[in-house]
């Protein structure tokens, strides 16, 4: 892809955060068929705002690595940008469906989120690639501990977010330790 068709993917990601068009996940969610023991209304408002400030980050990792490999000068940095977006469109499909089943609904401030995200992405990828990926580690490693945080103020009858968000943490170990690469 040209900066022009980047420029149209980082600008379709801005509608479909804006429309709230449900991104399809090319992988089930890890909390598909997983029952949760009986919550309180207390535990599933709780699960219901953790679930939307993981959202909300999902949003900001689509703005950010649409923005950095926007503005990649080595392809292949581009693509390995693109390839973790991918991924964690994943993350935000299964975030937007964790909220639903709760009842909760994501931030009505997702688009300020998205946009602030890509123009950060976009910063550090114009001061160089080596940066961009930094910046990626960086906040991967910043991610890792808030859904380990996440994962220790979720209510413990609440087994199907704990799934989704084990598998997110182990997929953003995993993007932080590519970017390092």
């Amino acid at each position: 892809m040209n900066r022009l068709d980047h420029l149209i993917h980082g600008f379709d990601g801005l509608l479909r955060t804006i429309a709230r068009v449900k991104p399809e996940a090319q992988t089930p969610s890890p909390g598909n068929g997983v029952l949760d023991d009986p919550m309180s209304a207390e535990d599933i408002k709780l699960s219901g705002a953790l679930m939307r400030v993981n959202h909300t980050g999902e949003i900001c990792a689509q703005g950010l690595y649409n923005g950095q490999a926007l503005f990649a000068s080595d392809q292949a940095t581009s693509k390995a940008l693109q390839t973790a977006a991918e991924e964690e469109l994943d993350h935000l499909a299964w975030c937007r469906e964790r909220l639903n089943q709760l009842n909760a609904r994501p931030s009505v401030l997702d688009p300020l989120w998205y946009l602030s995200s890509f123009a950060l992405g976009a910063a550090a990828s114009l001061v160089s690639d080596k940066v961009s990926l930094g910046f990626v580690h960086a906040t991967e490693d910043n991610v890792e501990r808030h859904l380990r945080e996440h994962l220790e103020r979720l209510p413990k009858n609440d087994h199907a977010s704990r799934h989704i968000l084990t598998q997110m943490l182990e997929d953003e170990i995993r993007h932080g330790q590519t970017a390092l690469d």
